[in-house]
């Protein structure tokens, strides 16, 4: 027991399983109480209580049925229930309850036997109560008179050891032994003949004493009845009987036929049969017929129940003479029975992430069949992520033998069949419904690489643009998948604070109104992350465009479109259709068509003379120009965009008329210098009232003025043209309008109050003879090459006019 324990202790150290070692053994009385201690088993196997805990240590026996309970906590074995031995292992000379203690990570197996000891607890029972024997008067001494023998469940010394008479006679005593074939029998032994004359009928009885402490004894009532002359008793053909029966032969089969002879003629010869003694098992099996000695079956017989059937038959003459003899009946094995698959430990359900070789579920097979009938072999139908492994004896474990993916196979129905060697063979299958449980192995997946998204600029705060929708295989929490802004790596990335998204939908929102002219589009970066542990995230670019919307109107650059007058353009009247007289520029904030503009001719002071490019903005003459235009015309051109809906603006411009540029008229004043004038002229209307008072003041400013006109002609200044001349030419010049470019040296009288030119005497006495600066911006300087002219040339005509030979003595370039 020493060495045993010491193995044990290794392979506990070791943690591999006990498959070859010494078994475990104990002993323990039958009918010992509930919680009666059998055996430390723990430190028997080397273990300690908390390993039986840890362990999830029990006991596995292969009748599925638990006698002996394992106290965790103290490591004993202890009586579950109670023992019957006699129950247990029937009349076995020795009863061995096996099991396993089984345990768990690492998968590890401890043989234990206990032993039940056989106590004196059953008395011996005779199989009839009272028996009655007629006996021949003058019956020779020694005559023997068969008894079945008493029964007692219990064995060794506490089955039957004596046999005695009560009260002793002086015609009988008893004799009991055991035969050739180690049969016991039981006789009565006639000592002294008897005299029917003095005794008709004898009773006693025969007492059976076991050898237990106390000893036990059973009893029968035995009856002679004395006979007239019988002296032959029925013989047997054989001492024993011997047949064999399929146990599945049917109600009604002959199993054997006895035969007993009896030389007495008439009725002393007549044999009757009946059998006199039968096992528990065999007592309604049999049934023999009292004329013909036919043992038939009463019902199916049961290999696994018992093996053998042994019965006594009693054949009996007219005369009362009888003998007995034993029949032994051999149940031969069918294959009737199906493998039976009885499941120890099953883990379900299993992570995915489970390692390949984990014991996932540990079975015993059995078949109840003998022999080849009885050799069992067990295979997995789908072996591609799982496998079995026999264990121990008839053990079997089902391991892993790839890695799991609950994303492909949330559950895997795995079929073992076990099958026996018997001829047709008998299988069973057990199904094992093996369900994957979750693990956070898979990060969310967009539906899309990338997304864009569109919104007009002006638009709402917190307007829906779009949204991301990304999915997880896993499942659970880790399948719940929550959408944020993920912050860019790096300063070249700008956090965008007017796209957010919404965690549980991915609805994309932008929050406050945009500028097409100022944004045009942005990215930003969407985060998905699941509520796994750790958590799992994939990012995905939102690229969010801005569309336009037409909410600018065209500006022109030119003309400029200042508070001051309106610039002129100088036409020709020689000019002919299609001549360009200006190009009006403008642009538009907007893109698309919503910056395609347009140009129209909205009015003019002769809409038919001009025409308007559609898309140049060029303004050209649509006709030649006649007599009856008016030398000054007004136009008012509209650039429209083509948005929609469509805006606008206008540009205003002016356009003199001049037959070879003699022709020119100055204003004296500004357009607004002549609306001015409008409402002066009612105020003038007014002051007639005051004619007399104003027309003296009147004389007196008129005399004022012509003392001031003669200091400036003694002065003799050069008047260049006016302003409102000077930069048309200078913007018509830049900006390309005019076919030439033009530079005018002209003098003026202050007192010219219509178009004319005048000159006064001396001419140009301070200005070089080879330049003129006409159209000089604040920053730029232009030289146009003027011809001389001297002063005789320049000699007034006519009161002053300037000629027409004197005219195109000027120079054009």
């Amino acid at each position: 027991m020493a060495l045993a324990r010491q193995v044990l202790c290794v392979c506990a150290l070791l943690g591999l399983p006990l498959a070859g070692a010494e078994p475990i053994r104990y002993s323990v009385a039958e009918e010992a109480e509930s919680g009666s201690l059998v055996g430390e088993l723990a430190e028997d196997a080397g273990l300690t209580p908390a390993q039986l805990s840890a362990r999830r240590a029990r006991l596995v026996s292969e009748d599925g049925r638990q006698h002996f309970r394992l106290e965790r906590s103290s490591g004993r074995l202890v009586v579950a229930g109670r023992l019957d031995r006699e129950q247990l292992c029937a009349q076995s000379d020795t009863c061995m309850l096996p099991f396993e203690l089984l345990l768990s990570d690492p998968l590890q197996f401890f043989r234990v036997e206990v032993t039940v000891k056989d106590i004196n607890d059953h008395s011996p029972i005779f199989p009839e109560e009272r028996v009655s024997f007629k006996i021949l008067e003058r019956s020779d001494p020694g005559s023997r008179f068969p008894l079945e023998v008493a029964q007692d469940l219990d064995i060794g010394s506490n089955t039957v050891q004596e046999y005695s008479i009560s009260p002793e006679n002086e015609y009988f005593s008893v004799s009991y032994g055991s035969g050739t074939n180690d049969d016991k029998y039981l006789e009565l032994v006639l000592e002294k003949s008897i005299d029917r004359e003095e005794h008709t009928e004898i009773s006693f009885s025969v007492i059976a004493m076991d050898g237990g402490s106390p000893p036990r004894s059973g009893t029968i009532e035995i009856s002679i009845i004395v006979l007239d002359v019988n002296d032959n008793a029925p013989i047997f053909t054989q001492e024993r009987y011997t047949g064999k029966v399929l146990e599945n032969m049917p109600e009604g089969s002959v199993v054997l036929t006895v035969l007993a002879t009896d030389p007495d003629a008439g009725v002393n010869g007549d044999v009757s049969y009946q059998i006199s003694q039968a096992g528990v098992q065999s007592e309604s099996a049999f049934v023999i017929d009292p004329i013909t000695g036919e043992i038939k079956l009463t019902k199916p017989l049961d290999f696994e129940a018992a093996q053998h059937h042994e019965i006594r038959v009693r054949a009996t003459d007219g005369g009362g003479l009888s003998a007995i003899c034993k029949v032994l009946v051999e149940v031969v094995d069918v294959n009737d029975n199906a493998p039976e698959l009885v499941v120890s430990s099953f883990s379900s359900p299993l992570p995915e992430n489970t390692v390949p070789g984990t014991v996932v579920a540990l079975f015993t097979v059995r078949d109840r069949d003998s022999g080849a009938n009885g050799k069992i072999s067990c295979a997995l139908q789908d072996q591609l992520f799982f496998s079995l492994r026999p264990a121990y004896k008839n053990y079997y474990e089902l391991v892993t033998v790839s890695v799991l993916d609950r994303e492909e196979t949330p559950q895997y129905i795995l079929s073992v069949t076990a099958a026996d060697a018997g001829s047709p063979p008998l299988t069973s299958t057990h199904t094992f419904t093996m369900d994957i449980s979750d693990v956070n192995d898979n990060a969310p997946v967009f539906n899309q690489t990338s997304y864009t998204m569109y919104v007009r600029e002006n638009n709402v705060p917190t307007v829906f643009v779009g949204a991301v929708s990304a999915a997880d295989a896993d499942m659970g929490l880790n399948a719940k998948v929550t959408y944020s802004l993920a912050a860019e790596q790096g300063p070249e990335r700008a956090w965008c604070s007017c796209i957010s998204v919404n965690s549980e939908k991915g609805h994309v929102f932008v929050l406050r109104p945009l500028d097409y002219e100022r944004l045009r589009q942005t990215e930003v970066r969407v985060s998905a992350s699941d509520a796994g542990s750790p958590p799992l995230r994939a990012n995905v670019t939102v690229r969010l465009v801005v569309l336009d919307e037409n909410d600018n109107a065209p500006l022109v650059l030119y003309p400029a479109q200042e508070s001051g007058p309106a610039s002129s353009e100088l036409v020709p009247v020689s000019a002919e259709a299609g001549y360009l007289i200006s190009k009006v520029v403008a642009v538009d904030a907007d893109s698309g068509q919503n910056s395609w503009l347009s140009y129209h001719l909205l009015r003019a002071t002769d809409p038919g003379l001009f025409s308007v490019g559609l898309q140049s903005g060029e303004v050209r003459l649509r006709r030649p120009v006649t007599e009856r235009d008016s030398v000054k015309q007004k136009l008012v051109v509209l650039v429209r965009d083509n948005g929609k809906p469509p805006l606008s603006a206008t540009a205003a411009l002016s356009a003199l008329l001049l037959k070879d540029f003699s022709d020119v008229r100055l204003p004296h004043s500004s357009p607004a210098s002549e609306d001015q004038a409008s409402s002066l002229t009612t105020y003038l209307i007014i002051a007639l009232v005051f004619v007399s008072l104003l027309f003296l003041i009147s004389t007196a400013v008129l005399l004022a003025c012509k003392a001031c006109r003669r200091k400036e002609l003694k002065a003799g200044p050069v008047l260049y043209a006016a302003d409102t001349l000077q930069s048309g030419l200078a913007d018509a010049a830049a900006a390309g309008t005019l076919p030439r470019a033009y530079c005018y040296e002209i003098s003026l009288t202050t007192g010219s109050g219509n178009s004319e030119f005048r000159f006064l005497k001396p001419i140009l006495p301070s200005l070089p003879p080879q330049h003129c600066a006409v159209g000089q911006g604040p920053d730029e300087e232009q030289d146009f090459p003027c011809v001389p002219v001297s002063s005789e040339d320049m000699a007034p005509d006519n009161a002053g006019t300037l000629s027409a030979g004197q005219i195109n003595a000027l120079s054009f370039d």
